[in-house]
């Protein structure tokens, strides 16, 4: 996840709560793998992004074998869930589709997607928080197959050691630039238009929350944290770090040049994700990672937790087939680990973690900075937040008003919301 864009919060609509759902067949017994789905006959058509196509192509086709069914697995390069959504509507979509957890509230209010089957054997083995993430209104949706949050990525070459706090990361980001050793104190992209998701762990540090939650521990999009004292509070230490602060977040950092910045050693600080990782290694940078810092004498930081799944398409052709494929073969740790060398990702399957993380030290670094981070909210509401969000922060990293930009954008919110 690199960015999220305006483009997203129109394809999710600005709904205000998916319908009710009956009661949960999650906990039932899935079916044996060796025993053949009702109606595994004809085609079973899955849809995922290029890196993803390429990891499942293999285990799909031997899917198929083993079924006696015909299986295509099909790269849609952009815009995947707006493509899905319309595509369901139409009649013309595919049986199983690849996506984030914060799809689940969208595709839910559409009917485009239903629950899958998984027993609470299957369950167990995953991570707690990534069945967490895809479960809405008590059912769960999705087969998580990986984590993913921002983390401090430094460069050791110039920043030895992880900086305790935000102040701390400035000061060392300052002293590289007055020794020509870098140009910038901190890469954490913004754009004219801001980011929520990456700004997202100094928002909680400076003590704001997006919605509240309900007494089972859900999001409640009835109360809405942006624009009250804790969001202005948050962004009068956002301010401080701005344009007309002490540098550290600028507009001119974006979603195209933040990693590339690190890369080419011009900061010595970039708060990104596992996302980010192949491109440092291909520039030959020495680099550590470590929690995101959070305000001296603040909060913690917490970053978003996000997962990506497979989710059973409701107008699907072939839905036997497809709760068959996403609850007992995608659950299988040869398919997991398939996709984490797609792209290094921590695999939600607790055993495809274990059996990969001792050639790979970063995934227990990733997973140690979002242990105590909070699952992106899944809900319809949090459609409403991106963009008014995202262009307060902008406007306040350029020096705007931080109480009268962050309540005016928690009053846009609130009217979307309703």
């Amino acid at each position: 996840m690199r960015i999220r864009t305006a483009g997203v919060v129109a394809v999710l609509g600005l709904a205000l709560a998916a319908s009710g759902c009956g009661s949960s067949d999650s906990d039932k017994p899935a079916a044996q793998e060796s025993a053949k789905p009702a109606g595994a006959t004809g085609k079973l058509v899955i849809w995922a992004d290029d890196k993803r196509t390429a990891a499942l192509k293999p285990f799909a086709e031997q899917f198929g074998k083993d079924n006696g069914v015909t299986v295509e697995v099909q790269a849609v390069s952009k815009d995947l869930q707006t493509n899905f959504v319309t595509a369901s509507q139409q009649g013309s979509g595919p049986d199983v589709v690849v996506g984030a957890h914060d799809w689940i509230g969208n595709l839910v209010q559409n009917g485009a997607i239903d629950p899958v089957q998984l027993a609470a054997e299957q369950k167990s083995g995953f991570n707690e928080t990534a069945i967490k993430a895809v479960t809405f209104n008590g059912q769960v949706y999705g087969v998580p197959y990986a984590t993913e949050n921002v983390a401090l990525i430094r460069n050791t070459a110039l920043a030895p050691e992880a900086p305790k706090t935000i102040e701390d990361l400035v000061a060392a980001g300052k002293k590289l630039k007055a020794e020509k050793k870098a140009s910038e104190i901190l890469c954490l992209q913004s754009g004219q238009n801001g980011d929520a998701y990456h700004v997202y762990p100094l928002y909680t540090s400076g003590g704001g929350y997006l919605f509240g939650t309900t007494a089972n521990g859900d999001y409640d999009p009835k109360d809405l944290g942006v624009g009250k004292p804790e969001s202005i509070a948050a962004f009068q230490k956002i301010a401080k770090l701005g344009e007309k602060g002490e540098g550290a977040l600028k507009r001119s950092i974006t979603g195209e040049n933040s990693i590339a910045t690190f890369t080419s050693k011009k900061c010595a600080f970039l708060v990104s994700g596992p996302w980010a990782i192949a491109d440092a290694k291909k520039a030959n940078i020495s680099y550590d990672i470590s929690p995101v810092p959070g305000f001296a004498g603040g909060k913690e930081a917490q970053p978003f937790v996000g997962v990506q799944a497979f989710y059973v398409a409701a107008k699907g052709k072939n839905k036997a087939l497809a709760q068959e494929f996403v609850t007992n073969y995608v659950t299988k740790p040869e398919l997991a680990v398939a996709l984490y060398q797609a792209e290094p990702r921590p695999p939600a399957l607790t055993a495809a973690f274990d059996q990969v993380k001792g050639t790979d030290p970063d995934l227990a670094k990733f997973s140690e900075a979002g242990k105590n981070g909070q699952v992106l909210p899944a809900i319809p509401a949090m459609a409403a937040i991106w963009d008014p969000f995202g262009k307060a922060e902008a406007a306040i990293i350029g020096g705007a008003d931080p109480a009268k930009t962050i309540t005016a954008a928690g009053k846009t919110i609130a009217g979307q919301i309703k």
